[in-house]
């Protein structure tokens, strides 16, 4: 069955609208701080960023053995329920499990990624696997751009409601675009989680492309949050929908995906996956200029989102090629690596930004994005 134009369409709207409900959160955290006290800005993310992690690893593999359109369209329909739930939360700690399951159902856009990946020909799949991810890092960048103009006019359970109605439209789009695809084997949960290890264990180039691109995505995310706790305090003194401004900025990086994607499938991986880290290194040297520049906030913005999306599109490109028919359980090795990095990098920022300010969080992403460096450089097996 060949990917017609309306289904990629509307993956990659399925893969953005999905994936934003973890990010919604990121420039309402001084505005939760003031309501729900200075572990809101600890916990909430983290609590979605790890379970989002979590989804990845329990939802994600059934794509292989169960339809991925009927587990999509569910997701969102129970992603819409819990979006109630959060923007209706009394303390810290209903918001804090809301954000828990609010990750675990925003997986559905890493249902997305195989299902394109599955349907895409082997000569153009890093291209249509970047076109559909341009769609995930936009709606990674553009939440927070949204969530930072709806909480500063309307306040921030505003956000969580008006993103449950966005839920159900994802909901709506994915019965109407995406195909009934025959099941050609139907394994047991059992089998598909073990197969996991087994996957892990026996393919080298699955294990360096997750460890490289979480190590940058722990970095990402160490940055992405802090940065309103940076720019709404003293001496800039934003507003949420200021802060929420600098996902405008790396839209822009979001767009190198297909570009990334057509080099990777012409030349290989590993030089996508080298540039992009030095990228991201090169980002967190401007950012420490950010104590004091805006300028220098907004340049690092754009070399750490240009470089991390590349780096990310090379790796999945040469990791979805690795066993074709369990494209669903490698992406979950994938993710389910990325993303228990990224709530260290979420916790890890937090804390070094209470410990030592704004240069804390710098020296924190530096370290990170330059061990994914080092991996990507002693990578052999990313020469194919």
């Amino acid at each position: 069955m060949e990917l017609t134009a309306r289904a990629r369409i509307g993956l990659t709207l399925i893969a953005g609208g999905a994936v934003a409900n973890i990010y919604y959160n990121q420039p309402l955290l001084a505005v939760l701080g003031s309501e729900f006290g200075p572990r809101a800005a600890l916990w909430v993310p983290t609590a979605s960023l790890t379970g989002y992690g979590l989804g990845i690893l329990g939802l994600v593999p059934l794509g292989d053995g169960l339809s991925r359109r009927r587990l999509i369209i569910g997701q969102l329909l129970a992603l819409s329920l819990v979006l109630v739930v959060a923007g209706a939360s009394p303390n810290l700690a209903t918001l804090a499990l809301a954000s828990l399951f609010i990750g675990i159902l925003a997986s559905a856009a890493q249902q997305a990624l195989p299902f394109a990946a599955e349907l895409a020909p082997d000569a153009t799949r890093g291209r249509i696997v970047g076109q559909v991810m341009t769609g995930l890092l936009t709606g990674i960048l553009l939440a927070r751009t949204v969530s930072g103009f709806v909480g500063a006019h309307l306040g921030w359970r505003a956000v969580f409601f008006a993103a449950a109605g966005v839920a159900l439209a994802m909901a709506g789009i994915a019965a109407a675009t995406l195909p009934h695809t025959p099941q050609t084997r139907r394994l047991r949960y059992r089998a598909l989680m073990l197969s996991l290890l087994h996957l892990a264990r026996t393919q080298p180039v699955l294990r360096n492309a997750a460890l490289s691109q979480a190590l940058l995505f722990a970095s990402f995310n160490a940055f992405w949050a802090t940065l309103a706790l940076l720019v709404e305090a003293e001496p800039f003194g934003l507003t949420p929908a200021g802060a929420g401004l600098f996902g405008v900025i790396g839209v822009c990086g979001a767009l190198v995906a297909p570009v990334s994607g057509r080099f990777t499938d012409r030349r290989g991986a590993r030089p996508v996956v080298i540039g992009g880290s030095l990228l991201v290194v090169a980002a967190f040297v401007v950012l420490w200029a950010g104590t004091w520049s805006l300028v220098a906030v907004a340049a690092g913005v754009l070399l750490i989102d240009v470089g991390m999306n590349g780096a990310l599109i090379a790796n999945q490109t040469r990791a979805y090629a690795v066993v074709p028919g369990a494209r669903g359980r490698i992406n979950t090795v994938l993710f389910t690596t990325i993303f228990a990095f990224a709530a260290f990098g979420a916790y890890a920022g937090s804390q070094a930004f209470l410990l030592a300010g704004w240069p804390g969080v710098c020296a924190v992403g530096f370290t990170l994005s330059g061990l994914a460096l080092l991996v990507a450089v002693l990578d052999r097996q990313g020469r194919s």
